[in-house]
């Protein structure tokens, strides 16, 4: 018997990464899996994006846990797209209980970083995205009346600055930045509104996590190239990131009733970076 039986989470950008870890340990858990992802290539994001490949890669290991899964192609920047992922979603499953607004990027690899569109593409992205996936879902909380969780995946970077030299300025780290900063704004906000109604909302703020956003060839290069960025993101213990699943336990500790009166937390997975 699972710490989610019954339960249905709905996760943005679930086709690799982050997204697929959260999915998976949720539906091990009990919980049925409504998840979406661009599959494509955003043009400021240097490194690969997730594909239509990855996506039912996801399906593929939900349902070997013995989760139910709807995952369909949507981009998290288009409020319509979002809503037709979470109706079908709940058609299929009948309720809606975790929201995981995870989509996310990182513009800081290439010349196209330090475009003023990357900025946009961050912010539409990280912050407007996660506005897209939190109201797509509070809606159908509300009707509900049962409560609710809303997990904002956030970083270290939302709690401090880390771009340290001048030479790390570029535009997408600027939005990558300013964006996990402002959805606590967003998350403190929900956890007032809503926590009269039982729901609760909370960020969670990893260290760098060893995932396709930082493991890769462009990402390597850059750190190689760049120092400082690698410096900026020193842990106290002597790893150099947390696994994704590190962010995942955190997810089902709030997703779970083990975090039923936990809301309006920040809360660290950071390897004690934030103490540094």
């Amino acid at each position: 018997m699972g710490s989610l039986d019954g339960k249905v989470a709905f996760i943005s950008g679930g086709a690799r990464g982050q997204g697929r870890s959260h999915a998976v340990g949720l539906a091990a858990e009990g919980a049925s899996i409504i998840t979406f992802d661009v599959c494509d290539q955003i043009p400021s994001v240097g490194y690969p994006a997730a594909t239509e490949d990855d996506l039912a890669s996801t399906v593929k290991e939900v349902e070997a846990v013995g989760g139910k899964i709807v995952a369909l192609k949507a981009d998290v920047r288009a409020q319509a797209a979002v809503q037709a992922v979470l109706d079908e979603g709940v058609l299929a499953f009948g309720r809606v209980d975790i929201v995981i607004a995870n989509a996310g990027i990182m513009p800081i690899v290439g010349e196209q970083s330090k475009t003023r569109q990357a900025w946009h593409d961050a912010i539409d992205i990280n912050l407007t995205g996660v506005l897209h996936t939190c109201e797509a879902a509070i809606p159908r909380l509300l009707d509900q009346g049962q409560g609710g969780s809303i997990i904002i995946i956030s970083s270290t970077a939302g709690l401090k600055g880390p771009m340290r030299q001048l030479d790390m300025k570029r535009d997408g780290y600027l939005g990558y930045i300013a964006s996990k900063h402002a959805v606590i704004g967003l998350m403190r906000s929900y956890a007032n509104v809503l926590g009269p109604y039982s729901i609760r909302c909370n960020t969670i703020h990893p260290t760098g996590v060893f995932s396709p956003m930082v493991a890769n060839a462009e990402f390597g290069q850059l750190a190689q190239e760049q120092p400082a960025l690698l410096e900026s993101m020193h842990n106290v213990l002597p790893i150099p990131f947390v696994e994704m699943q590190d962010v995942t336990n955190a997810v089902l500790y709030l997703a779970s009733d083990t975090g039923r009166f936990v809301t309006g937390l920040e809360m660290r997975v950071d390897a004690g970076a934030m103490s540094y």
